[in-house]
């Protein structure tokens, strides 16, 4: 079976496929500090509630945003799991050709989005990612990563509310809003932050379809995805597993002979 990783700034999100079929995922909060040991105890523990364990993973792949974590989960792999693992980073075959000034400074789990849609819809597309951060990822009709669109992410907006404005409460942004209007100041917040996001989101994918052109698709994935994708009419699919996807497509492509 193989192991994909996906280390985000808040969530590391992980799961296990037996050829294409994903057999089971988790989430754990993204801990900087972590070291291999713990990384592999927290996943020995998890793949324990499901009857796996070490011996069933032949292969993994990892994606990681924060970069002090890539080498600890890269040992956890080597020790526990008895391979090196594919790390996405410069010189990965991709499948896809890069217009980035400089493609370094791409967040890896931004291109491996951007892969799994292309290989999903086959045609221009945009994927939302709605993290720490709220991504956009173009890909143009011939399967190019075009650049992409960053804006801060709920949460971060929320924080910086909350902090900044003294007599103003911390909302729950995964309870919809009741109306456009609020009638107290959470509800206030809350059609705020949902509305507002949602406004932005298809504000930004209207420009980017003038750009790609009307028949571009859309896909959302992240966390806080499906907050906002019933009050955004751009989006057209939300999909929380399609990071782990494009990491096993990856993990495919650089297993392949040249």
């Amino acid at each position: 079976m193989l192991l994909a990783v996906d280390v985000g700034n808040t969530q590391t999100h992980f799961g296990a496929f037996r050829e294409r079929a994903l057999i089971e995922h988790w989430r754990l909060a993204t801990v900087r500090e972590s070291t291999a040991d713990e990384l592999g105890s927290a996943l020995s523990s998890l793949l324990a509630l499901r009857g796996l364990s070490f011996a069933d993973l032949d292969g993994s792949v990892i994606s990681a945003t924060v970069p002090a974590l890539a080498p600890q989960w890269r040992e956890m792999a080597e020790r526990y799991l008895g391979h090196e693992p594919l790390v996405v980073g410069p010189g990965i075959r991709t499948g896809m050709a890069i217009r980035y000034d400089n493609p370094r400074e791409i967040g890896p789990d931004r291109l491996v989005g951007a892969v799994a849609a292309y290989e999903r819809f086959k045609g221009a597309c945009i994927v939302v990612d709605f993290g720490t951060a709220i991504t956009f990822d173009p890909v143009s009709a011939q399967g190019e990563y075009l650049g992409g669109i960053i804006m801060p992410g709920l949460e971060i907006a929320l924080e910086a509310l909350t902090e900044r404005a003294a007599a103003l409460p911390k909302v729950d942004i995964t309870i919809a809003p009741r109306a456009l209007i609020g009638k107290s100041t959470i509800e206030a917040i809350r059609s705020g932050m949902i509305y507002g996001f949602a406004g932005a989101v298809d504000s930004v994918i209207g420009r980017l379809r003038a750009e790609l052109g009307s028949g571009a698709r859309s896909i959302a994935t992240g966390g806080l995805a499906q907050a906002i994708a019933p009050f955004a009419s751009s989006l057209e699919e939300v999909d929380d597993l399609l990071i782990l996807e494009g990491l096993r497509l990856l993990f495919e492509r650089n297993s392949e002979q040249p």
